[in-house]
Formats: structure tokens, sequence, C-alpha cells
């Protein structure tokens, strides 16, 4: 691999108090990253944020999308410009803070282990959650459950999105069939590698809700969750394992 193989994409949504702090702290973190920030149009500036920080650092890449259209398809859009690049993992992860950038080492390394998707797991050998309401705690193990029970995938935190991709994975999905665009996208995104027969390892994280900027969660997100595990299940006639392994 070159020295620079993983692409960190951000998609960011008004985190002008953000931007600049989780650049310089995801490119510290690891000599082998580039970032791509993803904004939709922002109305607190955050894009033109962007680009100064982008003049500066070359490792640095800004994607301006014309209006508001969801973090799946942020990251789809950012998936592209990776795959139409040399990058050999593509990470997703969000600008608030809530995921750690110290951790992408261990991402990284995690994949170069043999694994082909890592996620970030919050729930993987207990809980490690910070300055969360007990009752989004127990909406977020709810969901977790909920997937494992009706799926059977193995993950413990299916709706995490702090993770790494091997771009072999990425050039399996049809971007265009990948109904989701919220928590859902998460777990699409993993369902559909893992029916796949990819090598899927967790690492644990600790999760620490924002202490910046406006949550995006909504009800629509929680809804939109619910009936694409169905949707998937269903998809996959209730099958609860890969019909191969990737060697």
């Amino acid at each position: 691999m070159s020295d620079i193989d993983t692409l960190v994409i951000i998609p960011t949504y008004n985190e002008k108090e953000n931007i600049n702090k989780m650049t310089t702290a995801a490119l510290n973190a690891s000599p082998h990253v580039d970032i791509l920030i993803v904004d939709d149009n922002s109305p607190d500036g955050t894009g033109k944020i962007a680009d100064e920080i982008s003049k500066k650092e070359t490792r640095v890449h800004v994607m301006h999308r014309s209006s508001k259209d969801g973090l799946g398809r942020a990251y789809i859009a950012g998936f592209k410009w990776a795959l139409e690049r040399d990058y050999n993992l593509v990470m997703e992860m969000d600008c608030d803070f809530s995921h750690d950038p110290q951790e992408i080492p261990n991402f990284r390394n995690k994949i170069l282990e043999g694994h082909d998707l890592v996620i970030g797991s919050r729930y993987c050998g207990g809980i490690r959650v910070l300055n969360w309401p007990m009752s989004r705690l127990l909406l977020s193990r709810g969901a977790a459950m909920y997937v494992h029970i009706i799926t059977g995938m193995p993950v413990s935190d299916p709706t995490g999105g702090f993770k790494c991709f091997r771009r072999e994975v990425l050039e399996s999905y049809d971007f265009d069939m990948v109904k989701a665009n919220g928590y859902g996208f998460q777990i699409e995104m993993t369902h559909k590698a893992w029916m796949k027969g990819f090598r899927i390892g967790e690492v644990p994280i600790v999760f620490e809700d924002r202490q910046e900027g406006t949550s995006k969660m909504s009800g629509n997100i929680v809804y939109e969750a619910l009936w694409v595990v169905w949707s998937l299940a269903i998809k996959n006639g209730f099958r609860r394992k890969p019909k191969t392994t990737k060697s």
C-alpha cells in the first residue's frame, strides 16, 4: 500500500464549530489518511470553512452538494469519489467528535489483519456511551437486538456509523439499489456485505454525544431503520447466514 491509502469521509451540515478541530485531529491521528468533507450546502458556512482548510492542507478535499439530502446519500457520493481514485480503504466518520479520530489507526490495523469491513462498536464487550439519556441508549440497544433477531447478523452495533471498508466491499455494491438514508443506511450496508460473505470485524469504541452543534436525530430516521430490517430479511428469503465466505 502507498503511504496514503485511506480516505476518511466526513459528511457535514452546520458543523462550523467542529470542522476545523475535526480535520486537524483526523490528520494528526494517522499519516495514512486523506479527508473528504461532503457538505450539504450548510447555511452556517461550513462549506466555505472547509474550502479554506482545503486550500491550506493538500490532504483535505471538499465536495459540495446542492442541498441536505441525507447521510446515506452523502456517503454514497463520497464512496463513488473514492472509487474513482486509488484509495484502498474508505472510512465513515461523524464531524461532531462522537467518533474519536484517535481510533482511526485501530480501524486501519484491523482491516490489515484480514477483515473487509470493520465497525466501531459501542457495545462490543460492554457499553461505552457517554452523555446519552437512558431513553436513547435503550433505543440504540433495542435496535441492535431487533436487527439480530430478524436477520441473524452477528454484529453488536449495526446502527453505528464509525466504520472502515476495504475497497473491494464498496466495489461490490450497486449504490443505485441502496434505499436507506439514516441509521437504516448503516444496517443496510453492513448486511449487504455480510450476505456477500465479506469478513466483518468490530473494534470497541467510546461514543460521546456531541458537545457542539445540533443533533440530526429524528423520528423518521428511526422509522426508516425499522422497515429496512424487514426489507433486507424478506429480500434474502430470511436467510440468516452468507452463502459463501470470502477467503
